[in-house]
């Protein structure tokens, strides 16, 4: 089911999993290094089935479940749609960025096809969702697809509730701001807002009455995650969240770029700074167009290596940061 303000049903189970971005896509990241992919992602999601059906959880999926709104592979989606309808409680899905290609879900998107199947709840515009018996208490849960406003006040979405969560995928600023994160705030009426679309775990924040959190991916797509722990969480009656273990390689990054032997930093700089204004000279030079998986203006990198010009180190940080941009503007 899609739900444009739709709520469902009353549910009774001992609490949710909560799943935090799987980014399923047959699309590898750019620095994941595994030979089979996306075997780990599914390899998770199956093993939430497993936590999910043996403790009687309810689930919630924070966004982005697909990598990218139109997900090609076939045989991909119907391993998922195998995987999610395993769930003894059909999952809730927020929406996330990846999922969607316009501001807000549409019949072109892969996850629009789940929902009208019935493999999963797609929850595309933000409202209050359902309310779930956990144990003795009555739990009332919304959500805000991304794109879309957090609301400042819930009272009244809910009646003869003990608490309320919403769950939302949105740019928060946990630990220190950037431009764009909007800080924690009070939402009248909230308990508890869970947040996905960070990929990092965060440190919890009480704004008010509201405690914000943000579990993390449980996908981890690039090398600022490398230390980044993939888990899944159980919010229990109490409206606590618990950690429950995922299975994960530790070394699944390719580390070329990041990690050279220690070098003069003005010389490395300069070098690094010299191959940038040659590249952007030769881009102006030839009138290099943007590609989608920087192929134009990796190979003008390479021919300038191969003049012999840089150091082995400098090529290192030039092909990181190339690579970088590309995994950031797929993502994009």
């Amino acid at each position: 089911m899609i739900l444009f303000g739709d709520r469902l049903e009353p549910r009774a189970c001992n609490g949710l999993l909560v799943i935090g971005d799987p980014h399923v896509g047959s699309r590898r990241p750019g620095r994941r290094k595994d030979e089979l992919w996306p075997q780990p992602v599914l390899a998770k999601l199956e093993h939430c089935v497993g936590i999910a059906n043996a403790q009687d959880l309810a689930v919630v999926i924070l966004g982005d479940l697909f990598d990218r709104p139109v997900e090609t592979d076939v045989t991909l989606k119907n391993q998922l749609v195998r995987i999610l309808k395993g769930f003894k409680h059909r999952p809730v899905v927020n929406v996330g960025n990846h999922d969607i290609r316009h501001m807000t879900l549409t019949d072109g998107d892969s996850l629009a096809l789940l929902g009208l199947c019935d493999v999963v709840d797609v929850v595309a515009a933000s409202a209050p969702v359902a309310v779930y018996r956990v144990g003795e208490r009555r739990v009332g849960i919304g959500m805000t697809p991304y794109g879309q406003d957090i609301p400042t006040d819930i009272r009244g979405s809910f009646t003869d509730v003990d608490w309320q969560a919403w769950f939302s995928h949105h740019d928060i600023a946990f630990e220190g701001g950037y431009p764009g994160a909007v800080p924690p705030f009070a939402v009248e009426g909230c308990d508890l807002l869970v947040n996905g679309h960070i990929h990092k775990t965060q440190k919890s924040v009480t704004a008010g009455r509201t405690r914000w959190m943000n579990p993390g991916n449980i996908t981890r797509q690039s090398v600022d995650l490398v230390d980044h722990v993939p888990r899944a969480w159980i919010l229990g009656a109490d409206g606590n969240l618990s950690p429950q273990p995922l299975p994960f390689q530790v070394d699944v990054f390719d580390l070329t770029g990041r990690m050279v032997e220690a070098a003069d930093e003005a010389a490395v700089a300069q070098a690094v700074e010299s191959a940038f204004v040659t590249l952007l000279q030769a881009e102006t030079a030839t009138e290099l167009k943007r590609s989608g998986d920087g192929a134009i203006l990796r190979d003008e990198i390479e021919t300038r290596f191969s003049a012999g010009e840089a150091s082995d180190a400098v090529r290192a940080i030039v092909r990181s940061l190339l690579d970088e941009a590309v995994e950031r503007h797929a993502r994009a």
